[in-house]
């Protein structure tokens, strides 16, 4: 698995979806349509998405740090 960071390419929105979908191994199409369905569930799906948008690092803004 690779660290969780929005990529510079690949995305639509936010990258978040791009994100998770790189994260464990499938499309970034696939992670968007199950994200699409999980909102016609009740719960905090839009939330946690923006959460993660504002927290998650940008790809390119990671690449300057020596972590």
């Amino acid at each position: 698995m690779t660290a969780l960071v929005r990529p510079s390419e690949g995305r639509m929105i936010g990258g978040v979806c791009a994100a998770l979908a790189r994260r464990f191994g499938i499309s970034a199409t696939t992670m968007r349509v199950i994200f699409v369905v999980s909102c016609l569930l009740p719960g905090p799906q839009f939330l946690i998405y923006l959460a993660l948008w504002i927290f998650l690092p940008s790809e390119k803004s990671r690449a300057g740090t020596a972590w």
